[in-house]
């Protein structure tokens, strides 16, 4: 597979609100918690006009209600330059939606009592005692050790002074450098070569976007004794009958991967050429836990369901039920925080702090919501990069006065 570098930094974009040829809302009550229909057909209808305008080539929506689905539109095409529209099993990119998943996947040995999340990853990966944390100084800078090692907490967290790479500063030049990141090679040896680099910042006093969930996928693989891949497929996928789920498109599913397309400065669309169009039509080597999956609107409901079940859905239990609080309820130290403070983060995820709803979004422009007080899901997909989430943002507001108390 060709290297990623070149396109590295639209493929984590931080994201954080939602974008969805048919809709099919079903019997609503009003006043009652429940989505009006008058408020679906507005959120429905603002769709349609970004897709008329040409800003939007399809958009697929699902909202779930106190375990009932109360709507769903899929409205567009999965690939306009052929009029072929989003389907209820189109295939999607999830990029860093896929973290999420990933937390669920270690959290499985966590419940096994295979580590505590206050573990330091060295005690698993020894080569991670080592790193050094960029300190700068009158003269300049200095690597020093670190103060507190860094935790498995500090990975599902994004405190653990780890980036992407793509920040214009002296650590992330040594990942482009090195080539820690993209997915071309193997996993393992991509995490131990960033081992070698630098921390942004002592483990535990800041939050920074990055590459932390990919070491948690490996951490699944040195803890379980089996690849990621396999791990996810027979721990959370089979279980909850996740079928479309994985790190690539298989041949036969060709047709029906979302078409990807660019977004210009006048938000008209022309499809991607970049490597992100054709990518995942092939296997891959490296199973970034942080970015690599796709998925479809349905399955990634079942994920979801889950959560909001307490870890179990359909007879199949996936995590303890104190497993998913934990993974659902704000995890950061008192020395870091998300958005200002404005929101928290739990494992893998941003949380409100009024509702507790859960959520996190992939580059691609898909995103999904988990909101255990008000018992709602809801999950979108588009396909668009780098992402833009105005379309998402004003869905969700729709929604949101409506569902929610």
């Amino acid at each position: 597979m060709k290297s990623f570098k070149a396109y590295f930094p639209f493929l984590f974009l931080l994201v954080l609100i939602v974008a969805g040829c048919n809709s099919t809302p079903k019997e609503q009550k009003t006043n009652t918690g429940a989505v009006a229909t008058d408020s679906l057909t507005a959120a429905e209808n603002l769709i349609q006009q970004y897709i008329d305008k040409g800003e939007l080539a399809g958009f697929s929506a699902l909202i779930i209600k106190d375990g009932e689905e109360v709507f769903r539109m899929n409205k567009g095409y999965a690939d306009r330059e052929n009029e072929k529209p989003i389907e209820t099993n189109t295939i999607y990119r999830i990029f860093s939606m896929s973290k999420p998943v990933t937390a669920v996947a270690l959290m499985t040995l966590y419940d096994e009592g295979k580590f505590n999340l206050d573990d330091k990853v060295s005690d698993y990966i020894p080569k991670y005692a080592d790193c050094k944390v960029y300190t700068p100084n009158e003269n300049g800078f200095s690597l020093e050790l670190q103060e507190n090692e860094m935790t498995i907490r500090h990975l599902l967290t994004h405190t653990s002074g780890i980036s992407y790479g793509w920040n214009p500063s002296y650590v992330d030049s040594l990942y482009r450098v090195n080539d820690v990141s993209g997915w071309d090679g193997k996993l393992e040896d991509k995490m131990l070569a960033l081992a070698d680099m630098p921390l942004n910042f002592q483990p535990g006093t800041q939050w920074m976007y990055g590459l932390s969930i990919d070491v948690a996928g490996y951490l699944v693989e040195v803890i379980s004794g089996k690849p990621f891949d396999e791990y996810l497929k027979e721990h959370v996928f089979i279980p909850l009958k996740m079928d479309d789920t994985g790190f690539y498109v298989p041949e036969e599913k060709h047709d029906r991967f979302c078409r990807l397309y660019n977004q210009g400065e006048d938000k008209m669309l022309a499809p991607a050429q970049d490597l992100f169009a054709d990518v995942f039509k092939q296997p891959v080597t490296l199973f970034s836990g942080g970015g690599g999956l796709v998925s479809t609107i349905d399955d990634y409901a079942r994920f979801c369901k889950m959560l909001l079940n307490k870890g179990e859905l359909d007879g199949a239990r996936i995590l303890e039920p104190e497993t998913v609080e934990l993974i659902m309820s704000n995890q950061l130290p008192e020395t870091a925080t998300y958005e200002n403070g404005r929101m928290g983060y739990g494992l893998a995820g941003a949380v409100d702090f009024e509702t507790g709803e859960y959520s996190w979004a992939g580059a691609a422009s898909t995103n999904f919501w988990v909101n255990p007080t008000d018992q709602l899901i809801i999950i979108t997909a588009t396909q668009i990069m780098p992402s833009n989430f105005q379309y998402a943002n004003e869905f969700k507001s729709i929604i949101d006065n409506t569902y929610t108390k």
